[in-house]
């Protein structure tokens, strides 16, 4: 071997040569990232005249959270559109507090967006287009169609969901999509022929003589049947705003009882008072569509501070939320991730000590930003980390970091840096795939409502996964530089062989203990310890599996290879136990179920059968044990039993 390779795998104790390496590059690479991220920090302001930050900012109760509204806009436009950014029809890019802006203050400038992104060709061929260059369209163009949506959709929801063809899911999402981007335009308007103001007042001048009409109805007297019926119109459209809108912009002390617009008019009805964040609304509507940018700042800045005096917990958590959204600390973690992998496989070509100590010194630096951006989730859930697939993948990638800067401080041969950047990498690619359904802040069901076994049985048992596919992936690298590079010296095996040992010893413990707290849970829950449930039983096979794999080694039944091979299973049993058990959509954690990814799920598994079958070929094959004589004397050893 050379002597850079039994150099970069010595104890480190041992004096190592860095003769020609450049000192400063490890400091330097950090610095720059460093400086990246500190120049985040700062929100810019809005590029336009209207405030639109600000806009952004104001809280709404959705979907049982109160959140800014520009996370709002993310989501909607994530779930309709397929990505947060968007441009209006004359090409110029707007953010998303900028579109749902436009959508609810001018809706009818908003439908000429092309919003609404349409794949299957079917679907198109019932409006008589062809796909050829454009795959979004607006709500205009989709306008004269509606009728047929629905009649399709309609059908398709006559059919089992798991048995819908292409076209029958295609369609129905369409018309939820459709459905969605119309409840979020109810929300602020009640009739879109006049502006909320000259609604208001309209109302107003009618509130007083109809109730004292109803009132006289009621017990019997004469009374103004115009003003009755007036009263009568505005409780049927205000009714229906109620029971449509997607927002509830109207605050409470008690966050679960905040108003949409519908209800809080209705309620106006008994004691003849308008909200005044239904009137600051109102004024916002009117100033941003008369063009008025400063009065229109002026009016959010002050329905700010009376927000700010009444709530300020809840506007301190709005604000930083806001302040998360920007900041993207997942998709910057994503791009470190890169990053490091680059600089340790890169390390293991040339200068392996500066390299290698930027590899490290910026992974730690991208620990700490997954860290914050974790913590910072739990802040605003008041929850543990983990209460959904999304903040599980996010989880799932922060053990394995951590396990990995642990392996990379006693190792020093990079290994831990490129499979903490992988496992990071991927597991926070899944996430962002993950967060197209919706917010990722969501709120639990009733089942998981509770931070005590969220904290102990759901983060143990996830720690069991991302111990398990670290252990899987350490594997991975023995096998891939084994085979097809000359790198892996016996001193390399040696410390793979007690990393993957290790970690498979580890995962046992907590996907066991995991485990047995759920049954406990269970117990409480359900009033059973354990029921055979999907669920349940892929997280025994995870115990299971790494309990054959120490019982194999201890017995003597595999040696090195043999628990490489049967650590790359384990990826198959961890996946299967976390993703693939939510796309059989049955049992009492049917909660989860998801469909989408169940190609990419399948597509995982067969490689991994793929790297076990290579791991298992010939060791005269293998690029790092060619040589017969090294062969010979390491195979008591690398035979896989």
């Amino acid at each position: 071997m050379k002597s850079t390779t039994l150099e970069r795998n010595s104890p480190p104790s041992a004096p190592v040569s860095a003769r020609g390496e450049p000192r400063w590059l490890a400091a330097v690479i950090v610095a720059i990232f460093a400086v990246w991220l500190l120049a985040d920090l700062r929100v810019p302001p809005s590029k336009e005249s209207y405030d639109t930050n600000a806009f952004g900012r104001l809280p709404v109760l959705v979907a049982g959270r109160v959140k800014p509204m520009d996370t709002v806009a993310r989501n909607a436009l994530m779930i309709i559109h397929g990505k947060q950014s968007i441009s209006d029809p004359s090409g110029h890019a707007l953010t998303p507090s900028q579109f749902l802006l436009e959508l609810l203050l001018r809706p009818g400038k908003a439908d000429q967006y092309k919003l609404f992104l349409i794949n299957n060709p079917d679907v198109l061929g019932l409006f008589g287009w062809k796909q050829e260059h454009e795959k979004y369209f607006s709500l205009a163009q989709l306008q004269p169609h509606l009728e047929i949506i629905q009649k399709q959709a309609e059908q398709a929801d006559g059919v089992d969901e798991k048995l819908r063809n292409p076209f029958q899911k295609e369609v129905g999402k369409l018309r939820d999509h459709v459905l969605l981007y119309n409840r979020l335009k109810s929300s602020i308007h009640g009739v879109e022929t006049m502006t909320l103001t000259d609604e208001l007042d309209a109302y107003r001048a009618v509130i007083q003589p109809g109730i004292a009409a109803a009132k006289a109805s009621q017990a019997g007297q004469a009374f103004d049947e115009k003003a009755l019926a007036s009263l009568g119109d505005f409780f049927k459209r205000y009714d229906f705003i109620a029971h449509v809108a997607y927002l509830s912009p109207v605050p409470r002390a008690d966050w679960q009882q905040w108003k949409n617009i519908g209800q809080s008019l209705l309620e106006a009805m008994r004691d003849g008072r308008l909200d005044p964040a239904i009137v600051a609304y109102a004024e916002m509507e009117m100033t941003y569509r008369k063009g008025d940018a400063p009065a229109f700042n002026q009016v959010v800045s002050a329905f700010h501070q009376k927000l700010r005096a009444d709530y300020p917990q809840l506007t301190r958590k709005i604000d930083f939320e806001f302040f998360l959204n920007h900041f993207e600390p997942f998709y910057k973690a994503i791009v470190l991730y890169v990053t490091v992998f680059i600089l340790a496989f890169v390390s293991w070509l040339k200068w392996p000590q500066a390299l290698g100590k930027a590899a490290l010194w910026l992974l730690i630096l991208t620990f700490v930003l997954h860290t914050f951006g974790l913590g910072a989730r739990m802040w605003l859930q008041g929850r543990p980390p983990v209460t959904n697939l999304y903040s599980s993948a996010i989880f799932v990638g922060w053990g394995a970091c951590l396990l990995c800067i642990v392996l990379e401080r006693i190792f020093r041969n990079g290994i831990g840096s490129i499979t903490a950047a992988t496992m990071g990498f991927l597991t926070l690619i899944i996430a962002h795939h993950l967060a197209g359904d919706g917010d990722t802040m969501e709120m639990l069901r009733a089942v998981l409502d509770t931070n005590i076994w969220l904290a102990t049985h759901v983060v143990c048992v996830t720690i069991g996964y991302s111990a398990t596919f670290l252990a899987g992936f350490l594997a991975l690298v023995f096998i891939l530089r084994g085979l097809f590079s000359a790198s892996l010296d016996t001193a390399t095996a040696k410390s793979l062989n007690r990393m993957v040992y290790g970690i498979v010893c580890f995962a046992m413990l907590f996907s066991f203990v995991g485990t047995i707290l759920g049954g406990i849970w269970a117990d409480q829950s359900w009033g059973r310890f354990w029921g055979f449930d999907p669920k349940e039983n892929g997280a025994l096979l995870i115990v299971l599996w790494n309990a054959t794999i120490l019982h194999a080694r201890w017995g003597g039944f595999i040696r090195e290879r043999g628990l490489m091979c049967m650590a790359v299973f384990g990826n198959i049993v961890t996946s299967f136990s976390w993703f693939g058990v939510n796309m059989l959509g049955i049992g009492l954690h049917s909660y989860g179920f998801m469909e989408k990814a169940t190609w990419w799920l399948g597509a995982f598994m067969v490689s991994q059968l793929v790297f076990i079958a290579l791991g298992l070929l010939p060791l005269r094959l293998w690029r790092s044990f060619g040589k017969t004589e090294e062969r010979e004397s390491l195979r008591p050893r690398l035979n896989p039993a």
